[in-house]
């Protein structure tokens, strides 16, 4: 690996074999963190220290002066006296903040609020071609966020993460509707099993239960499967601003929407060239699930899926903070929103099972930002589908083809019976149910519902005047 890195820096490699600025900050970063803050199990491995004690003083005239700082902050591989590490400190104002927060970082320290949301809005917009007076290196961006999520964030510093872009969007509309619900889906996309989001929406605008959908057309790390690539094949717009969106929620032909972050934070849909190359998830991925485009004057909530265990938590602290009315996490499948109706004997996953659910709902139906004096009810439980009469089966591969799920959902929401059209009667059903939905107090008649929403037709009007109202809106 350090050869690489070094045959990179001086050249060596062909065009298509370069390592980006980006992949030596993030590889560099996570070697460094290693070093001055995991446990020592996890630490440099006798063979890496070998490596990085031959190749360092090749690398130290090969590679740039940011990343020789993010190598060696402190100095402390050849001494405080033959690296130039603790010297390098940016070369304007916003990199200096970002090199003195990366300090921190590099230690395995934890930011203040404040201080990630200053790093934040002085780096972005970004513009990695160095055009911007205000752009920053890309290793050091990359290794800001690759540490910080190496350091596991704390609430504060996801709050700064969730909450720093609010001003770019600017006041949300607000949708005059009796009920909204946020709906986080990775935006990373499914890459194996159908995703089954969209048409829960279609199905559960029917009976009054308006659902804003937010993301992406594609993002790495698994650049999968999601509802803006879904919305593109079947013709809809999906360049609509919040405005536009809470003309969908209002109309009574369709009642949910979709915008994307291409077009409601540009700030942060430019940064998905550094994700591409850095690989992992940064606290953007956390943090961007949780998010009010729209506003509603009736109830608000938000569910948000995730995978890695110690998430589910922050991510409704997030919630909390957010003001909604209820909030759900969701361990569904590859880490989405998609509960299964698998056999609970065969889809054990690491750590928490899937269909794990935990939230909070309010005990009185107030208005959106009224929460004073409302009490909460928490929950956790683990649904089991067969419990609730769905036989158990397998659920639907689509590996990557958007016309795959395209005809998995909308043969499902035409009435043909089989494991789509559970998965979306079960998530539709679930949801309304564990968010405290009018009329989805007893979890029979609010599968019920949505099984109604579906033998209607209801459901696939809804979805197919999306498309044509997308294509409509001013």
């Amino acid at each position: 690996m350090l050869t690489s890195k070094l045959a990179r820096a001086k050249g060596e490699l062909k065009d298509e074999e370069q390592v980006s600025r980006a992949q030596l900050g993030a590889f560099f970063a996570a070697m460094t963190i290693r070093a001055n803050a995991f446990p020592e199990p996890t630490q440099w491995s006798e063979g890496e220290r070998c490596a990085m004690n031959h190749y360092w003083p090749q690398l130290v005239r090969a590679l740039p002066p940011d990343i020789i700082f993010i190598a060696d902050p402190e100095g402390s591989i050849m001494g405080a006296g033959n690296s130039i590490g603790p010297r390098f400190g940016g070369s304007i104002p916003s990199e200096m903040r970002l090199v003195g927060a990366l300090r921190e970082v590099l230690a395995g320290g934890h930011l203040g609020y404040e201080e990630v949301q200053g790093v934040l809005k002085d780096v972005l917009p970004l513009k990695l071609d160095g055009s911007a007076s205000h752009s920053v290196s890309e290793s050091l961006l990359s290794a800001f966020l690759i540490g910080q999520r190496m350091n596991r964030e704390t609430d504060r510093e996801l709050k700064a993460y969730c909450l720093a872009f609010d001003d770019e969007l600017g006041q949300p509309p607000i949708a005059d509707v009796k009920s909204l619900t946020h709906y986080g889906e990775p935006y990373d996309g499914n890459t194996r099993f159908f995703r089954s989001t969209l048409f829960v929406a279609a199905v559960r605008s029917c009976y009054g239960e308006s659902c804003l959908l937010h993301g992406v057309d594609w993002m790495p790390p698994k650049a999968g499967i999601t509802e803006e690539q879904m919305l593109q094949f079947m013709g809809a717009n999906t360049h609509l601003s919040p405005l536009q969106a809470k003309m969908l929620l209002e109309d009574g032909e369709v009642g949910f929407g979709y915008v994307s972050q291409r077009d409601t934070h540009p700030s942060l849909h430019s940064l998905v060239g550094l994700r591409e190359h850095i690989k992992k998830r940064p606290p953007l991925a956390t943090s961007e699930k949780i998010q009010q485009i729209v506003r509603a004057r009736g109830r608000e909530a938000i569910v948000a899926g995730f995978y890695h265990d110690g998430y589910e938590e922050p991510l409704l602290m997030l919630m909390r903070r957010r003001g909604v009315q209820s909030g759900l996490v969701v361990k569904g499948e590859e880490g989405a929103l998609s509960m299964t109706t698998k056999s609970r004997s065969i889809h054990a996953s690491k750590g928490l099972p899937v269909n794990y659910c935990s939230g909070f709902r309010s005990l009185n139906v107030v208005s959106a930002g009224a929460l004073d004096g409302v009490s909460r009810e928490t929950f956790t439980m683990e649904v089991n589908a067969r419990d609730l009469g769905f036989e158990p089966s397998d659920t639907p591969r689509t590996d990557r083809s958007v016309s795959r799920n395209l005809e998995l959902g909308l043969a499902a929401l035409g009435g043909e019976k089989g494991p789509a059209y559970d998965r979306i009667v079960l998530n539709a059903g679930m949801i309304d149910h564990l968010l405290g939905c009018d009329g989805a107090e007893d979890i029979s008649r609010a599968l019920d519902r949505a099984r109604e929403a579906i033998d209607s037709g209801k459901a696939l009007s809804r979805l197919l005047n999306y498309i044509k109202v997308s294509n409509k809106v001013k």
